[in-house]
């Protein structure tokens, strides 16, 4: 079925979930700049193997804890936030404020502008803005700062990106790459097929059990961001894919039971706990949908790996990836007539002004084929 007969069908389940109804992976830090490796020892926190002041050093892990534990925000994001923080807290150490109940909004206005006078894009300065903000704003309702100095936290805007796009014939000759004549390559139509059928994130992908998708309904049960779950539905062409593999692909890369995992430094030291342990995790492993040549999950490196393969056998663009698959599943959908509000929950956009970037998108093709097409254009 060709790209235009997915996105017919995808619009048709759209039209079901709409009735009735009305971010830069985190930056390199720059290793010599404030917080980086070359600022980590001298400052107030003694042994701190950050340098921080023990009440700086309270308040990162609070927040750290609560990004993780009460939010559920993926790894990536607790990592980079709590990187954000320490970098802020080093550079308010250095100007001799140890305690983050003595930021001043002057103070985080200033750690700003040093990041743009050394190049930081604007997009890595608007995350940092926003870790702070979030950071205070949990310090002072949890009571450890008295007010929030970043309440009025501003940021520059960099220029709005539109995101890329394939089209539905490009998308054909990529989905066809894979030969399913092998584990492998059933493998790979599979995960092909499921990124364009449903739009889900790669580390979404990566994240699925084999629990988690519904041949019968033609459903995948997704864990996205902040722990949040959705069921997308898929079409015919994707649930023929997960079946081959599911019958006569999947279990030939299954991680064998009687070989024990690669051990490790930490495993070793654990002794008998860490061979419990070990024993826990291969058998979740098993319980992955998919798998790597190594027999372990497939991880977003390997997904992206894959892809890059068969984007350059396909003439696809560069930089093609798998988020291209979700940009390109979000614009047919509207380009198809679905719902606007069907599609952030596909997506599981929290903001609808998020799912919007897609209509941009839809909109400057429709110039484009204006100017081309009309004489007075």
């Amino acid at each position: 079925m060709s790209a235009v007969g997915r996105v017919g069908m995808m619009t048709a389940m759209t039209d079901h979930l709409g009735a009735g109804r009305p971010n830069e992976p985190p930056a390199q830090d720059d290793p010599d700049g404030p917080g980086g490796r070359g600022h980590s020892k001298g400052l107030a926190g003694g042994d701190d193997p950050e340098g921080l002041a023990p009440a700086a050093r309270h308040a990162v892990e609070a927040f750290v804890a609560h990004l993780r534990d009460e939010r559920g925000l993926s790894g990536h994001t607790v990592v980079a936030y709590r990187r954000d923080l320490i970098q802020f807290l080093q550079f308010a150490g250095r100007a001799g404020v140890t305690d983050p109940g003595r930021v001043e909004p002057l103070l985080l206005r200033r750690f700003l502008a040093l990041q743009r006078t050394r190049g930081l894009a604007a997009a890595s300065i608007a995350r940092k803005a926003a870790a702070l903000r979030a950071a205070f704003r949990f310090l002072a309702r949890r009571g450890l700062v008295p007010d929030d100095p970043a309440a009025g936290l501003g940021a520059p805007r960099g220029p709005k990106r539109l995101p890329v796009v394939l089209k539905p014939r490009q998308v054909d000759r990529l989905l066809a790459g894979p030969e399913p004549v092998d584990p492998i390559g059933l493998r790979d139509r599979a995960i092909l097929e499921l990124l364009y059928a449903t739009g889900i994130r790669v580390g979404e992908l990566c994240g699925l059990r084999l629990a988690d998708v519904d041949l019968a309904a033609d459903t995948v049960l997704v864990l996205g961001k902040g722990a949040r779950q959705r069921v997308v539905p898929f079409g015919e062409p994707a649930r023929d894919a997960l079946l081959e593999y599911l019958v006569n692909g999947r279990a030939a890369m299954l991680p064998n039971p009687d070989r024990p995992p690669p051990s490790t430094r930490a495993s070793r030291r654990a002794g008998s706990a860490g061979t419990r342990a070990s024993g826990r995790d291969a058998a979740a492993d098993r319980e992955a949908l998919f798998f790597n040549r190594r027999r372990r999950p497939m991880t977003q490196r390997d997904v992206r790996g894959m892809l890059e393969r068969y984007r350059v056998a396909a003439g696809a663009p560069a930089g093609t990836s798998p988020h291209t698959l979700r940009h390109s599943y979000a614009t047919h959908l509207l380009e198809g007539g679905a719902d606007l509000r069907a599609v952030q929950e596909l997506l599981g956009h929290v903001s609808l002004t998020t799912t919007q970037t897609y209509t941009h998108v839809s909109n400057e093709r429709l110039r484009r084929v204006y100017e081309q097409a009309h004489p007075r254009a």
